[in-house]
C-alpha cells in the first residue's frame, strides 16, 4: 500500500503562482513514477506532469513552459510549481504514484484560478 497526501491548493488570481506538494508513504518501490493529474468539472482527468525516479519528465501540452515538476526522492515527495496560472487551470489536482504492479492516487486538492 502507498498513501499519498497532497497539499498547497487554493484560490489564486490569474497570472499568479501556487506550489503543490505530495507526500508518499508506505511500500515505495525504488523505481517509480510520480506525477500530477487534474480534472475539471465535466472533463476527463488529464496529465499535468510526471517524473520518473530515473529523471524522465512529461508535461501536458497546456502547461509546458508554465509548470515545473520536481521530486525529492529521499523524502518521497513530488512538487508542482505552477506559474502564470490561467482560469482554465482550475481543477482538482491529483497526485499519482506508479510503481511495480502498483498504481495509487491521492485524494486531490482544489486549485481555483479566478479574479
Amino acid at each position: 500500500q502507498v498513501q499519498l497526501v497532497e497539499s498547497g491548493g487554493g484560490l489564486v488570481q490569474p497570472g499568479g503562482s501556487l506550489r503543490l506538494s505530495c507526500a508518499a508513504s508506505g511500500s515505495i518501490f525504488r523505481i517509480n513514477t510520480m506525477g500530477w493529474y487534474r480534472q475539471a468539472p465535466g472533463k476527463q482527468r488529464e496529465l499535468v506532469a510526471a517524473k520518473s525516479s530515473g529523471g524522465r519528465t512529461n508535461y501536458g501540452d497546456s502547461v509546458k513552459g508554465r509548470f515545473t515538476i520536481s521530486r525529492d526522492s529521499a523524502k518521497n515527495m513530488v512538487y508542482l510549481q505552477m506559474n502564470s496560472l490561467k482560469p482554465e487551470d482550475t481543477a482538482v489536482y491529483y497526485c499519482r504514484y506508479q510503481g511495480l504492479n502498483a498504481d495509487y492516487w491521492g485524494q486531490g486538492t482544489q486549485v481555483t484560478v479566478s479574479s
